[in-house]
């Protein structure tokens, strides 16, 4: 059976997340505020604490997909990982992050990189983490050939990926067993990580969704 395309939003269209990071950015400069984090912290914090226990060397290559104020770098910079880079397609969302990020930890890279038009060999190495929370939400939101740009950007993904390399991608509009079949021709299931649940009319479900592929 064919996937059903999410409703278009202005969610899924640059236009929005100009508006929106050059707020942040105002906010930020007015009374150091740093902005939401997208789906929430817990959310937030449930993939970075995977992240930090499933094994990796802190000095693998990690690559935030969508960074916006660069907050899960610099939860991971934190923890010590040392090879962080974040890619937006939106120059204010880089602007905002680098300006967050300067202070405490210089060496995150921030680069503005639009995943369906831009090139992977600009990025000039493949990388052993890649990390989406949103990104490919607000792709599957453009009213603007919603499944071509979804399909280019998974070409994209595994382009980026080391030969084991570890993709782990939060989404609030597709559920697990979606995202899983959306990228099984190119990707493999490592895991899904889990998040809370609720029950609603017999049916369990969760706000958001959490999986972690490999190559095949």
């Amino acid at each position: 059976m064919e996937d059903t395309e999410l409703n278009s939003s202005e969610l899924g269209t640059h236009a929005y997340w100009q508006q929106a990071y050059s707020k942040e950015i105002a906010n930020f400069e007015d009374h150091g505020d740093t902005g939401d984090v997208w789906f929430g912290e817990d959310s937030a914090c449930r993939v970075i604490n995977w992240i930090c226990d499933c094994g990796i060397d802190k000095n693998t290559s990690v690559l935030d997909l969508g960074c916006g104020n660069g907050y899960t770098l610099t939860e991971l910079a934190k923890e010590g990982y040392t090879d962080l880079i974040g890619v937006d397609y939106c120059e204010e969302a880089i602007t905002l992050a680098e300006k967050v990020s300067k202070k405490d930890f210089p060496f995150i890279k921030y680069k503005v990189f639009d995943i369906i038009n831009d090139s992977v060999s600009d990025l000039g190495c493949r990388f052993g983490l890649l990390h989406d929370k949103g990104t490919y939400d607000a792709i599957g939101l453009n009213p603007d050939r919603p499944k071509e740009n979804r399909l280019k950007y998974i070409d994209q993904v595994y382009n980026m990926l080391d030969s084991n390399g570890l993709f782990v991608i939060t989404s609030c509009n597709w559920t697990d067993e979606e995202l899983i079949k959306q990228f099984s021709e190119k990707l493999k299931l490592k895991c899904v990580i889990p998040t809370p649940q609720f029950k609603f009319g017999g049916k369990v479900g969760s706000v958001v969704s959490s999986v972690v592929f490999v190559k095949k």
